[in-house]
């Protein structure tokens, strides 16, 4: 009886869910104003992003722009916090044609948007709860994410693609519950579907899935459901929209921290910021007609600033993924484990030549450095380990790492599994106008009613409306999957022969694909650096990253430290922390060079690096050896 309502159900929303999106995309003004508009400028505006030529303003530069502000001339919008939101403010407000300056207090992407689980997607779980709970709210949320997905891998198609995940099933109402409720998730996607979903025999599912076991504990396989959704390479989308805002005329500046607010000494609004560059210790004003918190879980610090007894609008939320080799899963499918012991749904994905797993998710303390602890990474080896054929061991764990959630509020929820993950804005202060919740998928839209928030708040006056619905970021205009053959016919790397001498050395296949989905179409110019400089070298043995990438982030995608690269240009740290560790002299000596840092400077780098790394519990790093898992 119970099986057959639960069915009933799923039907019905199908078919309210199937109508009420249909009726979305018929209305053109929905289209026309939620779509933003054409023109010159907005020409003008990917013209250049896409020029090959394109420079980023310099660092001196931006900090010049943002001291350039005053009382009298004031920028219409400063954003706090570089994350995938606040640079998707700043990419919003500038291309209407606002001044915008943004700071963020360390790196780009240093907090919550590199610590994702890769994943852009509608939310499955939000379906489930809309049928299950009738709630219409969760259904908005999945319309509005399967919409944002779409145009996510649009926008950055080099960082972005569409990714099968299997669902294994172990009894036939599995197959039939999954197959059901992931053919609605294809009918609310309607005309944004990655691909249809669709059943496979066991046999055909251990033939996509290798390692899949078909049979567990008094169980065997029947089948399973693969259904699909988006990847990232969350932290490069992050720096490509931080790049994309620079060269639309943002004033953008990482490692440049708030320490206090300005105000007007009348009415006591916030017109603007005390800033640090937190590189060279020096302190300015930043005047602004608005300012945008923006910034992660730190959100509730901000407001503090303003207003001392600002209560909290954030719950905090610990997430944490761990890296293993990609012998367990296959390239191209991803897992996910539809039953753990909390309820959660757990991915394993292949990413980059490995394969991520996670993600955990309970209440935590907001920390800069957030650790992952060992019960999280034995959650998930335990989590897996049922659904697999070969052995989990703890000693495989290349990388793991924790991040922080900041998850709206919801006073009436229990645990955060059950706190909604749409966003809050609200303006609790004059002239602060805060950002937070949502999640990565939707940052475009968030930053859209953020922007227009400030827009009210500030009665500012843009020359155009939102235009981000179809703006392709840095590396994106003429790039496909390709590309990468241009570089591997026409570019070597320079090597070092054991005789000293320097000789050309043919550039193989997975480095020219590694270039080109990490840079777009600007990767020839990495290229010709390892050309040119002689820095065609990897700098980890068993990963397809070079030298000369150090070089290019240093002068084009404003690198600044070796936490910078290993971390976010590149995702050495995030994928092995060892590998990475072995990497940091080399990256050091080359940032060195670019930077001009004294041997003082070197070796702080050296020890923050190491420091940093610490906070990746890899198997080395990791003091539990023993138990099911060694």
């Amino acid at each position: 009886m119970a099986t057959s309502i639960r069915l009933r159900r799923i039907c019905a929303v199908v078919a309210v869910a199937g109508g009420a999106y249909f009726t979305v995309l018929s209305d053109p003004s929905i289209a026309s104003s939620e779509r933003g508009v054409g023109g010159s400028s907005f020409t003008a505006i990917k013209q250049r992003i896409a020029d090959p030529f394109a420079a980023v303003p310099s660092r001196t530069v931006q900090e010049s722009a943002l001291m350039g502000s005053s009382s009298v001339n004031p920028l219409d919008i400063l954003v706090v916090g570089g994350g995938a939101t606040g640079c998707g403010v700043a990419l919003d407000a500038v291309t209407r044609g606002l001044r915008v300056g943004l700071v963020e207090r360390e790196d780009f992407s240093s907090g919550t948007s590199s610590r994702s689980t890769k994943l852009i997607h509608g939310g499955v779980r939000y379906l489930e709860k809309a049928v299950f709970n009738l709630d219409y709210g969760q259904l908005k949320l999945v319309f509005h994410a399967l919409e944002e997905r779409k145009q996510v891998i649009d926008n950055a198609p080099h960082l972005c693609h569409a990714l099968p995940c299997m669902t294994p099933c172990f009894n036939w109402f599995d197959v039939v519950y999954y197959w059901m409720g992931l053919k609605m998730y294809d009918l609310v996607a309607g005309r944004r579907l990655l691909h249809l979903s669709r059943y496979y025999s066991a046999q055909e599912s251990v033939e996509l899935f290798p390692t899949l076991a078909r049979k567990g504990k008094d169980r065997s396989l029947k089948g399973a459901v693969v259904y699909y959704d988006g990847q990232m390479n969350d932290s490069r989308l992050n720096v490509a929209l931080a790049c994309t805002a620079a060269l639309a005329g943002a004033a953008v500046l990482n490692h440049a921290e708030v320490v206090s607010f300005l105000r007007d000494e009348g009415t006591g609004r916030v017109i603007g910021a005390r800033i640090r560059n937190n590189l060279s210790g020096k302190e300015f004003d930043t005047y602004a007609k608005v300012v945008v918190n923006a910034a992660g879980p730190f959100c509730d610090s901000v407001r503090k600033m303003a207003d001392k007894e600002a209560k909290p609008i954030i719950c905090p939320s610990s997430g944490v993924h761990i890296v293993l080799p990609d012998y367990y899963s296959p390239e191209g499918m991803g897992l996910i484990v539809p039953k753990t012991k909390d309820g959660r749904v757990v991915f394993m994905l292949p990413w980059l030549g490995r394969t991520v797993a996670g993600t955990t998710d309970s209440n935590t303390s907001i920390t800069m450095l957030p650790e992952p602890h060992e019960d999280e990474i034995e959650f998930i080896l335990d989590a897996i380990s049922d659904y697999l054929n070969v052995k989990v061991r703890r000693t495989d764990v290349l990388s793991a790492w924790s991040g922080i959630r900041p998850l709206a509020m919801d006073p009436k929820a229990k645990s955060t599994e059950s706190i909604s993950r749409d966003h809050i804005v609200c303006e609790d202060y004059p002239g602060l106008v805060t950002i937070t919740g949502g999640k990565w998928t939707t940052y475009r839209s968030m930053a859209e009613d953020a922007v227009d928030a400030a827009i009210e708040s500030g009665k500012l006056s843009p020359t155009n409306k939102c235009v981000t619905y179809n703006l392709q970021l840095v590396g994106s205009d003429g790039w496909d999957p390709a590309s990468f053959t241009i570089l591997a016919q026409q570019y070597v790397r320079m090597k070092r022969s054991y005789g000293g001498k320097v000789v050309p050395g043919v550039m193989d296949t997975t480095v020219a694909k590694h270039l080109s989905h990490a840079y777009g179409t600007f990767a020839e110019r990495v290229a010709a650096i390892a050309q040119n400089e002689n820095m065609g070298k990897r700098l980890a043995h068993g990963y397809p990253i070079l030298e000369a990438e150090v070089a290019y982030c240093a002068r084009h995608e404003y690198c600044e430290s070796a936490v910078d690269f290993i971390a976010r240009r590149s995702r050495l740290a995030f994928l092995d922390t060892d590998a990475a560790r072995r990497a940091v002299p080399r990256v050091i000596q080359i940032l060195a060079a670019e930077h001009k840092w004294d041997k003082s400077r070197q070796k702080q780098e050296l020890q923050k690096a190491k420091m940093f790394l610490e906070t990746f519990k890899s198997s080395r790093n990791a003091q539990f050896h023993d138990g099911k898992h060694n």
